[in-house]
């Protein structure tokens, strides 16, 4: 656990450290695109996040492969190679698509072709458990077209999650930590040497994300863009395909005794190893609801749109920092939830706590409907929101404007920030850059306009 802890520090350490240069590097180079209409920020901000994500892998993977207890996992199995090389391609696709806008179609294709090479290197799913059966093995192709699609929907659900402020690398981050605990069981508890491949990913995983999240919170100073969330999308992918494909049902010594009583046994087991996706369920639900969504109307599934989880959450009255709290509640909910009744199936505490926390979950998602106002001697200890509104003179002699009359004249814009070099059509302007700039400190004074930030 010291090794893994280690890996985790220093891949966040050098993630945080590097993704204040990569900012502006993109700022430099102009990898702020225009506001488009399914945004939710108001300000052009950098993109390129992925990069320092990037070389946090790449810095995990050294360490690891340079302690005694860690080393093992490189001699024994080519799946970190395998890592490696495919994220390598989709995050050298993701920071193209950053920087020029490339095709969906393309980046499609690119993400499958990442999940080839992965398979050509190994990391591939050999068999599948089924219950009351045992082990199901798999044929090179089945095995292959499992593979890249499992791959395709974690890449895909983690981009299309990708909305807010820091809503994606937390999301993920949860659903690493949840993985971690689940696949570091198995190879300690267990003692089985093919899970230690996939406790290693989430590890890393984890720091990739923790070492982002501290400029990416609200109100980001960068996005990690798709070459950031594809990348995690990718390495999440890769530890589920580990976990699942390659480590023996039956060494976990479930199928004994009668059918039915290895099958009630092997379910918790099940769980984690044929469902995966279930650790990132809530970006897979807004996925699916996306597609039959844009379907329905008549669109293609890769049209862009406002009607993901978190645009509903802010529609329905939730801050920014509120709705992400929200999502990642329950996303901690199901992840660990799952992970919990894996190991403890025959605990009803276990159900009834789940039940208890979705029944707060619901409160959460219901407190814009009903706004409780505090007592008086109790608005010190709440937020303002909570608090009775009382009419200050200032606003009470502000004159109310009759109808017809003219609005008085609005003050005179500041002139636009320079990013960039000049382009073959002269310089980049923008109206304002999200969060610290290159050229000046961050504001002290956050904007009063009611929006939100993608991250």
């Amino acid at each position: 656990m010291r090794d893994y802890l280690l890996t985790l520090c220093v891949t966040a350490a050098v993630t945080y450290l590097l993704t204040g240069p990569v900012r502006k590097f993109a700022i430099a180079t102009g990898a702020m695109p225009e506001i488009r209409a399914r945004d939710v920020h108001r300000e052009p901000t950098p993109r390129l996040g992925g990069i320092a994500m990037f070389f946090g892998l790449c810095a995990g993977l050294l360490v690891a492969d340079h302690l005694q207890n860690l080393n093992s996992v490189f001699e024994l199995s080519n799946e970190p190679r395998a890592l490696l090389s495919g994220a390598a391609l989709i995050w050298i696709i993701g920071v193209l698509d950053d920087k020029f806008e490339i095709d969906a179609l393309i980046k499609l294709g690119g993400q499958m072709i990442a999940a080839g090479v992965m398979v050509m290197q190994g990391l591939t799913i050999l068999w599948i458990p089924v219950p009351g059966i045992g082990t199901v093995s798999l044929t090179s192709w089945q095995g292959t077209l499992l593979t890249v699609a499992l791959v395709v929907i974690t890449i895909n659900a983690v981009n299309f999650v990708d909305g807010l402020d820091g809503l994606a690398a937390g999301m993920v981050c949860l659903a690493a930590a949840a993985f971690f605990l689940y696949s570091y069981r198995i190879w300690y508890g267990y003692m089985i040497e093919a899970a230690a491949p996939a406790t290693l990913f989430t590890a890393i995983l984890m720091g990739m994300c923790l070492g982002f999240l501290p400029h990416n919170m609200h109100p980001a100073r960068i996005f990690m863009g798709d070459s950031g969330s594809m990348l995690i999308g990718l390495v999440l992918a890769a530890a589920a395909i580990s976990v699942t494909g390659q480590v023996d049902p039956d060494a976990l010594k479930i199928f004994e005794g009668s059918t039915r009583q290895a099958t009630h046994a092997a379910l918790p087991v099940f769980i984690p190893l044929l469902l995966p996706l279930t650790i990132i369920a809530i970006p897979v639900a807004d996925l699916v609801l996306a597609i039959v969504r844009r379907t329905w109307n008549g669109q293609s599934p890769f049209a862009a749109d406002r009607g993901h989880l978190h645009h509903r959450l802010l529609e329905i009255g939730h801050s920014h920092s509120r709705a992400v709290l929200i999502m990642y509640f329950w996303s901690a909910l199901i992840a660990f939830g799952v992970v919990a009744y894996s190991v403890h199936s025959a605990s009803m505490w276990i159900v009834l706590a789940i039940v208890a926390l979705s029944a707060v979950g619901l409160v959460l998602l219901l407190l814009p409907r009903f706004t409780p106002r505090a007592p008086r001697w109790a608005e010190a200890f709440v937020p303002p929101r909570y608090r009775r509104r009382t009419v200050q003179p200032e606003q009470a002699a502000v004159p109310t404007l009759a109808y017809g009359a003219e609005l008085p004249e609005a003050p005179e814009e500041r002139a636009p920030v320079t990013v960039g070099a000049p382009g073959a059509g002269g310089v980049n302007r923008v109206h304002g850059v999200n969060g610290a700039t290159a050229i000046g400190p961050r504001s002290r004074f956050p904007d009063g306009r009611k929006a939100g930030t993608r991250g």
